[in-house]
This record gives structure tokens, C-alpha cells and sequence, in this order.
């Protein structure tokens, strides 16, 4: 998409062709402008070298490129997180997950993050938490990648490893192990569609039935847990029950299930007996 020098910051505001805030967000991105300078600078002609780059990232955009990657950052749990094509872009329906495991973190507690991508989930507990040691795992080196530098970022003290699931961790023990895995069927309809066309398919679906990696989790968790702790799993809106029927049937303790602010049951864990 094209735009000329000369138009204002006020004129590019109310005339692209997007919603309001992504408006904004772009503007913002091109431009080098705050979301005050918007304001202050809402008279000042765009030179052509920024009309270039907007038209850029507007078109972008419309072929329907989300704005993370686009601008690569996405605010999670009040912290600034870089994203690439390499994570699944934070969402916030999983700080459920960040709240849930900080109200039973014990202090000086140990937990582990498995596939932890952008590392959203390790790095929101370790800021706030600075008492726990903090383990995050991903069998992509990527995502590590990603997940090192927003742990930098945000002086967050975090340990990570890469793994597939449980394989580089052999003997080691947490107080709790959380994650966000792979949950969507294969075939699933919502994998063509939105943002999930431009995310990496590895960190959303198990080619399989949504449920393999949460087997996997549920069965090899307690190898890893103190007796007592707590595994917390995020899942798909329609899988809590199958959730809460494999923990039971492995012989966790207060098995429960949680809700998100739609009021889908999106968080299921449950304690490791004693």
C-alpha cells in the first residue's frame, strides 16, 4: 500500500484502512512516535522515507500478518516481550496460567516451563517472584533464543534448556511444572484461519488429536515433582474434562479446572500425591 509525504500524523491516523488501535500501533512503529507524540505531533508531515515504511508495514498487515510479529513485541503479564515467527505470540488468556501458579508457589520454590517459547510464562514469574528458581525448556533453539533475550531484558533470573519434554531433565525434581503445549487438533479448522496461519504450527498443534503432548505432561510429571506439587497445564476451550479425566486416572490429588475471563474453562492441573 502506497501513502505520499506531506500527509499528517492526524490525517494517517483517522485514514488507514485497519482498525483504530492497530492504527495506532503501526503509526507508532513507523513513525518512532510514542503514543503521546501521536497527539503532540498530529500536525507534523510524514517525510516520504516514512511514508514508504508505513505502506510497508500496512500492507502487511492487511495480507493479514499479525501486529506482533509485524512490530515484534507483545505486552503479556505488564512486561514488554519480543516475539519472532519462531514463538506463538503471548495471549492474554494465559496469564490465567501466571496467576494460578504464583498463588501456590511456595517461597524459595522451584518450577519448570515446558515449551516455553518466548518464554512468557518463565519470565512473568520469575519478575515477580524473585525468590524462585525458575527452569524453561523448548526443544526449539529459537525459541530459546527468544526466550533468553526477553528474560535479559527483564532482569529475570531463568534456566534454560532445551529439551523434548522431559529428555534433558532426567533425575531433576521441581515444586511446580506448568505449561502452555500444543493443544489443537489436527485438521482443526482454526489453524487456517487468523493469526494461527502465520504461527509456528509445532507450537500450536501435536498433529494428532490435541491431547498427545497433555498425555505426555501428565504422565511423565510426577517423576519430576516434590510430593505435593502441582502441575498446571493451559488447554483448549473444549478439552477440560479429557484434562481432568487423565489426571485422575494417574493418581493426582485436587484435580481442578479454571476459568479465563470468557469463562472458558482454559486452565486444568492438579497435585502430585504425597
Amino acid at each position: 500500500m502506497e501513502f505520499q509525504a506531506g500527509a499528517t500524523v492526524a490525517a494517517l491516523q483517522s485514514g488507514l484502512p485497519l482498525e483504530p488501535l492497530e492504527n495506532r500501533i503501526l503509526l507508532c512503529h513507523a513513525l518512532g512516535l510514542t503514543r503521546v507524540g501521536l497527539i503532540t505531533q498530529s500536525e507534523r508531515a510524514i517525510t516520504q522515507a516514512e511514508a514508504d515504511a508505513l505502506g510497508a508495514l500496512v500492507a502487511r498487515r492487511l495480507h493479514g500478518e499479525p501486529i506482533a510479529y509485524i512490530v515484534g513485541r507483545r505486552e503479556f503479564f505488564g512486561l514488554d516481550f519480543l516475539v519472532t515467527g519462531a514463538v506463538l505470540i503471548p495471549r492474554p488468556d494465559t496469564e490465567l496460567l501466571v496467576e494460578l501458579a504464583l498463588e501456590r508457589l511456595a517461597p524459595q520454590g522451584r518450577v519448570l516451563d515446558m515449551g516455553t517459547g518466548s518464554g512468557a510464562i518463565a519470565v512473568a514469574l520469575a519478575h515477580t517472584r524473585r525468590d524462585a528458581q525458575v527452569t524453561a525448556l523448548d526443544v526449539s533453539p529459537a525459541a530459546l533464543d527468544v526466550a533468553r533475550q526477553n528474560a535479559v531484558t527483564h532482569g529475570a533470573r531463568v534456566r534454560l534448556v532445551q529439551s523434548d519434554w522431559f529428555g534433558a531433565i532426567e533425575g531433576e525434581r521441581f515444586d511446580m511444572v506448568v505449561s502452555n503445549p500444543p493443544y489443537i487438533a489436527s485438521g482443526d479448522d482454526h489453524l487456517s484461519q487468523g493469526d494461527l496461519r502465520f504461527e509456528p504450527a509445532g507450537a500450536l498443534t501435536d498433529h494428532a488429536d490435541g491431547l498427545s503432548a497433555l498425555r505426555t505432561i501428565v504422565k511423565g510429571a510426577p517423576a519430576h515433582l516434590e510430593a505435593g506439587g502441582w502441575l498446571l497445564m493451559e488447554h483448549g476451550y473444549d478439552q477440560a474434562q479429557q484434562v481432568r479425566d487423565l489426571l485422575t486416572a494417574h493418581g493426582y490429588d485436587e484435580v481442578a479446572s479454571w476459568r479465563d475471563l470468557a469463562g472458558i474453562e482454559r486452565v486444568t492441573g492438579g497435585r502430585r500425591a504425597a
